[in-house]
């Protein structure tokens, strides 16, 4: 197979990129010949946590350089004299007066410990014959740890794929679920942007009916394989993530029967009549796809039958622009600005307020949780409807 090679418009997720030690198998290629990948995740526990936040707490203390030195006096102790007198040695030159570099011996693989040897992987496509035998084989080892996340996902992407990777407001977003089972316990939740499904996954052990949307069948369809995967987490709640296609740039759902995830005239009763709950993750990165998301937002709330309660996971990213030669976040900013209209637009049927959550609640997914992401919650309340007022359409197409 030839090498994966990364051109000038190929964007990559910082998940993979900062979990270096994390094993990302790569299983088959999708229906557009991009290689998928599996990764798991762990939910840590209790345990698991506070073990993390008192080595990153150790991590962070600065220590005084005679306090390095006693720790290094107190790692040679219990050595032989003779080993420590190496140690003492001043370097060798080499024959030509260059520094020799003495190595530590390594270990065969006969004498265990130390790194793994890395094998070679034979890449090729899938068929269902080696989907189904790999499904079972990973079923029967997953199952029995319930807390496991398996995401099939693409590596490095264009920017219109960006959904098939994963990424860090995912799981914060995932984080915030897990932190508040109350909130969201029995819910119906509407998930806009859902890539590859990882929050969905997450929010379906708690919640009672999750509808997991995104656009393109080739993005559904790896969408839909995550849910079958993690199966075995909804199964002790009954939790139900539904895949289905859902447009931004579209004004109806999708309810033709030919067209693979469309909604049934069931569903979307379903979705107006007992949503509660909007969830999105890490969608703002383009300012037209920003609009898309907060038209839909408001004709939603519009038409749900009770008020709604919507978090949004953003991370803001900082660029250099020609636009204005110098560091920008405009993505961001126009995110930010379609956030200030929405909460003034007045109309007879809906309100939003909008506050930004601190995000310091516990973190049981393993990622680098930075200052720059950011958890939003959009209140929108339903109003007495006026029939002497107009619905005006949601003010878009660009940041002051």
């Amino acid at each position: 197979m030839d090498q994966i090679t990364f051109h000038h418009d190929t964007v990559l997720s910082d998940v993979h990129m900062l979990l270096p030690n994390v094993r990302h198998l790569m299983t088959r290629l999708n229906g557009v010949g991009q290689p998928v990948f599996i990764s798991k995740f762990k939910i840590m526990s209790d345990g698991e946590r506070n073990e993390k936040n008192d080595l990153c707490k150790c991590l962070n203390e600065t220590q005084e350089p005679d306090e390095l030195r006693e720790e290094g006096e107190e790692i040679t102790q219990g050595k032989d004299d003779e080993e420590c007198k190496k140690e003492d040695l001043v370097p060798f030159l080499d024959e030509d007066g260059d520094l020799d570099i003495m190595h530590r011996p390594r270990r065969s693989p006969e004498e265990g410990g130390g790194r793994s040897l890395v094998c070679p992987i034979i890449l090729q496509q899938s068929t269902p014959e080696l989907e189904q035998e790999e499904e079972n084989t990973d079923d029967e080892v997953d199952k029995s740890f319930g807390n496991i996340i398996r995401i099939e996902h693409t590596m490095a992407t264009t920017l219109e794929d960006v959904g098939k990777q994963v990424w860090r407001g995912a799981f914060l977003l995932a984080d915030f679920i897990l932190s508040e089972p109350l909130m969201f316990r029995g819910a119906t939740v509407l998930e806009l942007g859902a890539g590859t499904g990882l929050t969905s996954i997450v929010m379906a052990t708690i919640a009672k009916t999750v509808y997991c949307t995104d656009v393109g069948e080739d993005l559904l369809s790896m969408c839909s394989k995550n849910v079958t995967l993690n199966r075995h987490l909804m199964e002790p709640t009954g939790g139900d993530v539904r895949v289905r296609l859902l447009d931004w740039l579209q004004h109806d759902l999708c309810t033709d029967a030919d067209t693979e995830f469309s909604w049934t005239e069931e569903e979307v009763a379903d979705l107006h009549n007992n949503t509660t709950i909007i969830i999105a993750a890490d969608v703002c990165y383009d300012d037209d796809l920003t609009d898309g998301l907060f038209q839909t937002l408001y004709r939603l709330c519009s038409n749900f039958l009770h008020s709604c309660t919507i978090f949004i996971s953003i991370e803001k990213r900082m660029n250099f622009t020609l636009r204005h030669m110098d560091v920008s976040c405009d993505a961001y900013n126009h995110f930010s600005h379609c956030l200030s209209q929405l909460q003034e637009l007045v109309d007879g049927r809906c309100s939003f307020s909008v506050e930004q959550l601190p995000n310091n609640f516990a973190q049981f997914l393993l990622y680098e949780r930075i200052e720059q992401l950011e958890l939003w919650k959009v209140t929108a309340t339903l109003l007495p409807l006026d029939q002497g007022r107009s619905r005006p359409e949601l003010i878009s197409s660009g940041a002051d």
